[in-house]
């Protein structure tokens, strides 16, 4: 599926814009796994590797990771550079469910 049919659903989707060489993105990766198996089916969690896809993080002027991003219906709806915890995320996925 590609980027822009995913973050044109109806759920909310959570989008970590993110780097293989980037130690908080490393932090940041088992708190999604957390987040996923917390929120279930009620919303989507992606990994977009900035350097994979360049289009996608320039679009978006993603200029640190990692980026997180929630959209909905293809418009952003919330946007944070750097690690967030999984408890404050899954409040934030929840005012959009």
């Amino acid at each position: 599926m590609k980027f822009n049919e995913l973050i044109n659903a109806d759920k909310p989707v959570l989008v970590d814009f993110y780097a293989t060489w980037c130690g908080p993105c490393k932090t940041q990766a088992p708190m999604l796994e957390e987040l996923a198996g917390k929120v279930g089916d009620a919303a989507k969690i992606i990994k977009v590797d900035i350097d994979k896809n360049p289009q996608a993080a320039n679009q978006y002027q993603v200029r640190s990771v990692p980026t997180l991003m929630v959209f909905k219906k293809g418009k952003v709806l919330w946007r944070q550079s750097g690690v967030v915890p999984a408890n404050q995320l899954q409040k934030v996925l929840m005012q959009y469910a």
